[in-house]
């Protein structure tokens, strides 16, 4: 893995952050209702925890949306040329270190059906399913839930 920082998202990351979801392999075919029109504001990432990993030539790799309140993964993409190198773990990583040092005991997951595995192999565990919500989620969802070590905050990063 190439040396990448993860810092907080900043207004002008908005559009990189849309372009990274609009781009995403992962949301094609049955999967691209659920990204159709969406967009990352820089509103949205002032409101939220809100983290991009960037390489060293300063290239967004991937980021992830912690909400607080309450404790959910609401956003988490990995570039499609960056899957595989471990930016996805290291985002993971930090995320459960934010939500340590918020106080926050568990953060849960509704997954994109194909990342379910990934989050798994994380350290979430699957407390259900969601039903669809037609018409732009024709699918269930697994119901995951990390649980988030009392003094794990910084020891992540």
């Amino acid at each position: 893995m190439r040396p990448m920082t993860i810092r907080r998202a900043l207004a002008h990351d908005a559009q990189h952050l849309t372009s990274l979801i609009q781009q995403s392999g992962a949301y094609r075919g049955q999967y691209a209702p659920i990204i159709a029109g969406y967009r990352v504001t820089a509103e949205y990432i002032a409101r939220h925890q809100v983290f991009v990993a960037v390489s060293s030539s300063g290239r967004v790799l991937g980021f992830y949306s912690l909400v607080l309140d309450p404790p959910e993964l609401d956003l988490a993409f990995v570039a499609d040329e960056a899957q595989g190198l471990g930016v996805g773990r290291r985002l993971i990583g930090h995320m459960v270190g934010r939500a340590g040092e918020a106080g926050v005991t568990g953060v849960r997951v509704v997954a994109h059906p194909p990342a379910e595995d990934f989050y798994l192999r994380m350290g979430a565990r699957r407390v259900g399913t969601v039903a669809p919500s037609p018409p732009k989620v024709a699918w269930e969802r697994p119901d995951l839930r990390f649980t988030i070590p009392a003094g794990r905050g910084a020891a992540l990063r």
